[in-house]
């Protein structure tokens, strides 16, 4: 079964939601983070990365830091901007980007459940990172970056998740990025007793992103032996057929000494290539390659795409073991630093902007990995590449918080 459990949210004036609220601190660099909140006294990226308020080379994992970002979240508090719900109750929270449009429900999940397997992971997550969001956690007394998850949708929770919609939302702002945000609060005792039971019923739940945050929330669990309300961690989570994940694209530093024509004639060896093809590949199993001013579009061929698991069927997983190690020499992409990553966010226009600067000597671009494969991988207890998705649009950090 999987437990999700109301909570008292702490949560933005609905006044300020939109001065206040912010994209997820892993997301940008800190030199961004302190743009993006220069003039706005509110920005909660003086919580979440708070070494935007320290002087200029202050060590990130420093005790200043976290305790500069405990003293703004205080201050938050304190002068109202955020405020705590008076009882515990479940919350839905809506993302409308372009045509695109995601609901979830805000729950607290079982830390519990995410050490037994329950809640469901797909990547490795670093010692260093998982440490930074304990500090966090702990100096704050908080979880103010909710966890990202997915559930195999159901048609009984989509229809009281259309009823409550219906209705006029409780917060409601377009942020910066054209990304529109809206809260409903499932208060009635029915309504949350019927979501509990609805997901008392599923196998399991599923990380999409975020798996530091659980981690970490994990370790505050084990460390406080279940007290206070360090037994859940935040999350909001969506049906499946509602996630939009895009493409993780690749650009390496260099051709590992080959020519180019070189480079094209071992692609032929495992693809069947396409000149002047789209930049962006149509299906699975499609990748597009440039290089030199100009897209080429690959398709594997047949022999490498039949026989294998999961998750050596990944387009990332068959780039990497038939093309990157291979020919390219880069045998772990966690730790090479002549392979980088290119959300799909930001389009193919990036890549051609890497390469063509001469900063990088050629781009991948890859087809989104699919939601169902990730699902078939977490259930198998597999663990995927890195930068194997990008999810979209991305959580607001402040709009909801959790005070353990």
């Amino acid at each position: 079964m999987a437990t999700v459990t109301p909570f008292a949210a702490l949560r933005p004036d609905p006044k300020l939601a939109s001065k206040v609220c912010e994209l997820p601190y892993d997301v940008m660099s800190s030199s961004e983070a302190k743009a993006m909140a220069d003039g706005n006294a509110l920005s909660f990226l003086r919580v979440s990365k708070p070494e935007i308020d320290l002087p200029e080379g202050t060590d990130l994992y420093s005790d200043a830091v976290y305790a500069k970002g405990a003293e703004n979240f205080g201050k938050l508090i304190e002068e109202g901007v955020l405020r705590r719900d008076e009882s515990p109750v479940f919350h839905l929270y809506r993302q409308v980007m372009g045509s695109h449009s995601q609901i979830g429900l805000v729950a607290l999940a079982s830390c519990q459940e995410y050490l037994d397997g329950i809640v469901k992971k797909h990547e490795l997550t670093r010692p260093d990172k998982e440490d930074d969001r304990v500090r966090h956690i702990e100096t704050l007394n908080a979880q103010t970056g909710p966890v990202f998850l997915t559930y195999k949708s159901e048609p009984e929770i989509d229809a009281l998740v259309a009823r409550i919609t219906a209705a006029a939302p409780e917060i409601d702002f377009t942020a910066p990025d054209g990304v529109r945000h809206s809260s409903w609060p499932v208060a009635s005792r029915e309504d949350m007793d019927f979501l509990v039971a609805a997901f008392a019923k599923m196998p399991a739940l599923y990380i999409a992103d975020g798996h530091h945050r659980s981690a970490a929330a994990g370790r505050v669990y084990q460390s406080r032996g279940g007290e206070g309300g360090s037994s859940g961690f935040l999350t909001v989570i969506f049906p499946h057929d509602q996630m939009n994940i895009l493409a993780y694209n690749r650009v390496l530093k260099d051709l590992n000494g080959h020519s180019s024509e070189a480079i094209l004639a071992a692609l032929g060896q495992v693809f069947d290539i396409t000149a002047d093809a789209d930049p962006v590949p149509a299906g699975k199993h499609r990748l597009a390659f440039y290089q030199e001013g100009r897209w080429h579009g690959l398709v594997f061929k047949p022999e490498f795409t039949t026989g294998r698991s999961a998750i050596d069927l990944l387009d990332v997983s068959l780039l990497q073991t038939e093309i990157l190690a291979p020919l390219f020499d880069i045998e772990d992409p966690r730790t090479s630093k002549r392979i980088a990553f290119v959300g799909g966010i930001r389009g193919t226009a990036e890549l051609e902007k890497l390469v063509d600067s001469g900063e990088f000597a050629c781009a991948f671009s890859m087809f989104p990995t699919g939601i169902e494969d990730l699902m078939e991988i977490a259930d198998a207890g597999g663990i995927m590449p890195p930068k194997s998705t990008w999810f979209e649009p991305k959580l607001r950090d402040a709009m909801f918080s959790h005070l353990i």
